[in-house]
């Protein structure tokens, strides 16, 4: 099973649209810790609608409790700070794909610990990003699609 990771994230409604997106392709979700907002935000609810009893979720302390539980996984990082594009993973069944705050994105002390970090191409004529919501899609369907989309019809 994939595994959708969201560090600190702060805006309930790409939270809450990334729960929805998990249900639909029988992913898990995990939170880490501290989150701007809580779970159960009106907004967050409202954005994951009623798959919420169907969502397969854990929510974590920290980042330091997250990989010392989950160490032995492979972990594939997603930042704007990344140098390759996330269509060069060979992504397998079981990899958690680990995506940073709207605002900050992965904090400097996570991403300088792995070689495995990607990024969405985007246009050079604004220093934006992508969604949360709309990158872990992103990322998630070309995952899944390589994997033949187990379990999805």
């Amino acid at each position: 099973m994939m595994s959708v990771v969201l560090v600190e994230p702060e805006i309930p409604q790409n939270t809450g649209n990334v729960a929805r997106t998990c249900v639909l392709t029988n992913s898990r979700l995990h939170l880490i810790k501290p989150m701007g907002f809580s779970l159960d935000d009106k907004y967050l609810r409202r954005a994951g609608l009623d798959y919420w009893n169907l969502l397969d979720y854990y929510v974590h302390d920290s980042w330091g409790d997250f990989i010392n539980k989950y160490k032995e996984k492979r972990c594939i990082l997603f930042s704007t700070k990344g140098k390759r594009l996330y269509t060069e993973v060979e992504f397998q069944s079981d990899d958690f794909l680990i995506f940073g705050s709207e605002t900050s994105g992965l904090p400097d002390n996570i991403l300088s610990k792995s070689n495995e970090v990607y990024r969405l191409p985007m246009s050079t004529s604004i220093e934006r990003s992508l969604n949360l919501s709309n990158t872990v899609a992103v990322v998630l369907f070309e995952a899944l699609r390589q994997n033949n989309f187990p379990g999805m019809v």
